[in-house]
């Protein structure tokens, strides 16, 4: 049973069906708010980030594959920003720089 067991000790799939379970989580309980500090505070995020470098590759194939609210989930985790302050707010932008990242870093998703 996953409830009882630490993160240290689950398994690649355990890791990902949480990580699964917490983003859908998030986007159910968070669609319609724009409030990114609201985004980021919300429980499952928060959540997410506890996890650890164990979901950088979940959360670098969730930025490529969906959005780009994940930044400070990566720069939380990671203790690193390769986004250059001209490029900040230039989603696109940030994901190719954060997935450019994440290849140079040896992540794999």
């Amino acid at each position: 049973m996953i409830a009882n067991k630490t993160l240290t000790t689950l398994t690649s799939a355990e890791i990902e069906t949480i990580f699964q379970e917490l983003v859908n989580q998030w986007q159910e309980e968070t669609r319609g708010i724009s409030s990114s500090t609201e985004l980021i505070l919300h429980p499952a995020y928060q959540q997410i980030i506890g996890m650890g470098e164990d979901v950088i590759p979940l959360l670098l194939r969730e930025l490529e594959q969906k959005s780009g609210r994940w930044f400070w989930a990566l720069k939380s985790i990671t203790r690193h920003d390769p986004v250059p302050g001209e490029l900040r707010g230039k989603t696109q932008s940030m994901i190719n720089i954060w997935l450019d990242w994440g290849r140079e870093n040896g992540y794999q998703w």
